[in-house]
């Protein structure tokens, strides 16, 4: 059987690099082509969307949203609106750094304990790996997929396995 610590802090781990080369490649991207940073940091896929900044920095935060009520000692980091590619890619280094203190003994064996958060407006009580596996690591893919499709959509040449670190083409 897989463990809580199995399908989380991995995972989170993995995908957190994978969202910091993309940040790093939309850096470039903009750099390469002068433009202002806010240009991209701002853009959004709909006017009721939020923009690719805060897309990576919720992405960015959802492992702390969803292993901090199970390891306190995981820190509460403040995300400012980021005003900088460098902003984010530092808060997404600061969220690897925490998980990267966190071990097996952390977290397995704390599989049903509750969890309780917000979903917008609704309030999420679960089981930490029900949490982990139904809530909180699809959230992140959501916003980690979007602010790859913000990228994408102001032409930052970016593939499948910019995202997964999987494929190859």
């Amino acid at each position: 059987m897989i463990s809580l610590h199995d399908i989380s802090v991995p995972v989170f781990g993995r995908y957190l690099n994978r969202l910091d080369g993309l940040v790093l490649i939309a850096a470039a991207y903009v750099a390469d082509r002068d433009l202002p940073q806010e240009a991209l940091l701002q853009s959004r896929l709909a006017p009721d969307m939020l923009p690719f900044e805060a897309q990576v920095r919720i992405a960015a935060r959802f492992p702390l949203r969803a292993l901090g009520p199970l390891v306190p000692r995981l820190p509460d980091f403040d995300f400012p609106e980021a005003a900088s590619f460098a902003d984010l890619r530092a808060d997404i280094a600061a969220v690897v750094g925490a998980l990267s203190a966190l071990g097996p003994a952390d977290l397995d064996g704390r599989e049903r304990e509750i969890v309780t958060d917000r979903a917008g407006l609704a309030d999420i009580t679960l089981p930490a790996a029900r949490f982990v596996a139904e809530y909180a690591l699809p959230n992140m893919f959501f916003h980690h997929t979007t602010a790859y499709a913000i990228a994408r959509w102001e032409g930052v040449k970016l593939g499948k396995a910019d995202f997964d670190g999987w494929h190859r083409y």
